[in-house]
């Protein structure tokens, strides 16, 4: 496995799996382009080397072939503006004959980006024809789309096998994706805490029972503490729980205690009389949630014990919120929790922040820049900490 930053790219045609699977509106404008932004440093590198660069990627969920909507054309304005104006020329299909014409006459630091890969059953079958095609179009291999590095899909685990040992690589996003996780899993720094929030228990199983062999602290929130809460006792009204899950529960509050892991549920909530942004609230603890009233955010006094908790540790992992952060009124505690990770990061501990909407708070809070690493890949980074092996890693490492 060839090292992306030693490698010399001049007078090679790199094919490159990105992940720009960005959101567009109803005009087909880009409503996030982070995705985008996070792969730039790599083609840049590829382009001065002298080399040229042919993109690509899925995205959305295409049902039925080719669709307007999920056409790949619609971010070559963006793409072209972010690389500082070099020219993005755009094939109408990732194999066949138009593809390979496009890539043969690329010039040296030229980019192509292609269409959308999902308009093709055979990306996501794994399918080794469909993967050889698309090899076919470049001299090497890189895979920069840690957001799909979970995924055994043509372009991001069976292209590899195309491409010897020193033609396939990682790219700088990648690269930097897997130290930082690795960092974290494997050579984490203690005090380690692990801050789990979302909706359900059943989503993240797997990664609590993965953290309970290295973190010292683990901190749930979102309305999977009320599963947590219930199963040790407490009163939770109308909150969210999963009741098919109290005895998993249990049973990972039991393992902890065995492991001398400290889990930390929200002492006190703020609670609502109903789902909505213009619900009556009140304060209440979490083990004594009245009937008829469910738990939206956490608590002053958990805002408190929480913060207090983070900022005595040296490395932190925080995958979702604390509450139903897209309303307003419920995301104080989730922004009150991206505040002691930017403070304890500042005082020299390592931050890792992934998840969907964990990532999402960070960049709407302003915090991204002050956290140790924001990742990109949200399915990718959850399944990676639950222990697995990620095809798209392994791929390349074999």
């Amino acid at each position: 496995m060839s090292k992306f930053a030693d490698y010399n790219f001049a007078g090679q045609k790199a094919i490159v799996r990105v992940d720009f699977n960005v959101p567009l509106n109803d005009k087909y404008e880009i409503t996030d382009d982070n995705r985008i932004r996070a792969a730039i440093p790599t083609i840049k590198k590829i382009i001065s080397d002298g080399g040229s660069v042919i993109l690509m990627s899925h995205l959305g969920r295409p049902k039925d072939g080719p669709t307007e909507k999920y056409s790949l054309k619609h971010l070559i304005g963006r793409l072209q503006e972010l690389l500082g104006g070099v020219t993005v020329s755009f094939a109408g299909d990732c194999i066949g004959k138009e593809a390979e014409e496009a890539a043969k006459k690329l010039p040296p630091r030229g980019v192509l980006l292609l269409e959308n890969l999902r308009f093709h059953k055979e990306e996501e079958k794994g399918n080794e024809p469909f993967a050889e095609a698309l090899a076919k179009l470049g001299d090497v291999y890189v895979n920069d789309a840690f957001g799909t590095a979970h995924r055994a899909h043509a372009s991001t685990a069976i292209i590899a096998k195309f491409f010897p040992a020193g033609k396939k690589m990682f790219g700088l996003l990648m690269e930097a994706e897997i130290v930082s996780a690795e960092k974290v899993l494997h050579h984490s720094e203690k005090p380690f805490v692990a801050i789990i929030g979302g909706a359900k228990v059943s989503d993240k199983i797997l990664i609590i029972e993965n953290l309970l062999e290295r973190a010292t602290d683990i901190i749930i929130g979102g309305g999977m503490a009320y599963t947590f809460m219930k199963a040790a006792g407490g009163k939770i009204g109308k909150s969210l729980c999963e009741e098919d899950r109290l005895d998993t529960a249990t049973e990972l509050i039991k393992k902890a205690a065995a492991k001398g892991v400290r889990i930390h549920l929200p002492s006190d909530s703020l609670i609502a009389d109903k789902f909505a942004a213009d619900a009556d609230t009140s304060m209440s603890p979490s083990n004594h949630i009245p009937d008829g009233w469910m738990g939206l955010d956490i608590g002053p006094n958990a805002c408190e014990q929480f913060s207090n908790v983070i900022m005595h540790s040296k490395t932190i992992l925080w995958n979702g919120p604390m509450g139903v952060f897209e309303m307003e009124k419920f995301q104080h505690g989730t922004r009150i929790i991206a505040t002691a990770v930017a403070k304890a990061t500042q005082k020299g501990s390592f931050s890792l922040v992934g998840g969907g909407d964990s990532v999402a708070a960070v960049n709407q809070f302003g915090f991204a820049d002050k956290v140790s690493y924001v990742s990109t890949g949200g399915g990718a980074m959850l399944e990676y900490f639950e222990g697995k092996v990620l095809p798209g890693i392994a791929a390349i490492k074999s």
